[in-house]
């Protein structure tokens, strides 16, 4: 194909690319095996045509197919960036919803259901990884503090740490806490372990973060503050701290995120969290598609609404960047 558009200067361009698209997707919807099922769902008209030659209808379909979203895409390019973003979110939702529809999914079933999701089990899930970002943030900035000190004893401390929770599943962190501590006569309920567990593994993540951004931060600031006359405890808090939020803070959402799903690990304890009771409440009725799927809609929405929180934090921190 390359070789083509190489030795015939026509093909190039928007129609060249349009046409290998074409191919390719036609291919890809061949391979698939489109035809064979998607003919009688798409036109019931044409099922006896799958009979009969059954390799043709398959490439006729695949074909229609692939022009369909070639057309789709030559649609696009045509709008502004901005339409573009809301027409793809747009058509990627449709097609989603209609794999979920595939799944003949009873909706009585699910509005019945949601309410009690969103009441227990998603303000559980938002308390336990509200309370094991704050626990973890303040590890992290004591490991990084500490790893970036000269004292032998704070870094091998924190070095200690962090390789050992980076080390272990959560599950397994889990687990040991929960099951662990009682045998020392230490008696921890479901959700402080789950708390426990999710803030000692995503503080030791955090600690790296935490270092690269104070490191990223130029040793002339130091010296200024310095000449400035202010301690450096002053410089850490006023200086340093203030300029690598704008590193911590992408990334630090993104482990918030990751939190928020993994906080479904706590339910192998007992706690009442979203995808505790999404099981649970599956098993009522043997719909546990239904509520597995809306426990995924519900997971996105909420972080969908952390991404807008992220995003707003970025902007306000890189608002010196704009003066």
């Amino acid at each position: 194909m390359i070789a083509a558009l190489r030795a015939n200067p026509h093909l190039r361009g928007a129609p060249a690319i349009a046409a290998a698209s074409f191919l390719a997707l036609a291919a890809l919807f061949y391979a698939a095996g489109a035809g064979s099922d998607w003919v009688e769902a798409m036109v019931p008209s044409l099922a006896g045509l799958q009979e009969a030659a059954p390799k043709l209808s398959s490439l006729a379909v695949s074909a229609f197919y692939a022009l369909l979203l070639v057309a789709n895409g030559i649609v696009i390019t045509k709008l502004t960036r901005s339409v573009q973003i809301q027409v793809i979110w747009v058509e990627l939702a449709v097609l989603l919803l209609l794999f979920f529809w595939s799944f003949d999914l009873s909706l009585p079933f699910i509005a019945r259901k949601i309410g009690f999701l969103i009441t227990q089990g998603v303000a559980m899930t938002l308390y336990i990884s509200a309370v094991s970002i704050l626990i973890a943030s303040v590890l992290a900035m004591a490991g990084a503090v500490a790893k970036l000190s000269e004292s032998g004893i704070a870094y091998g401390l924190a070095s200690f740490y962090t390789s050992l929770f980076r080390g272990l599943p959560l599950l397994m962190q889990i687990y040991i806490i929960y099951l662990g501590l009682p045998q020392l006569g230490y008696i921890v309920g479901p959700v402080p372990a789950g708390i426990a567990a999710l803030s000692l593994c995503y503080g030791a993540y955090m600690t790296e973060i935490f270092r690269a951004g104070i490191e990223s931060i130029p040793k002339g600031q130091w010296e200024a503050a310095t000449a400035l006359g202010l301690s450096r405890a002053r410089t850490f808090r006023l200086v340093i701290i203030p300029q690598a939020m704008r590193l911590v803070i992408p990334p630090t959402g993104n482990q918030f995120i990751a939190m928020l799903k993994d906080s479904s690990l706590v339910s192998v304890v007992g706690v009442w969290e979203l995808m505790y009771l999404a099981r649970t409440q599956g098993q009522t009725e043997f719909r546990h598609v239904e509520m597995l799927i809306t426990a995924s809609m519900i997971y996105w929405i909420l972080s969908m609404g952390l991404e807008y929180v992220q995003a707003r934090i970025e902007k306000h921190f890189s608002r010196s960047l704009k003066r």
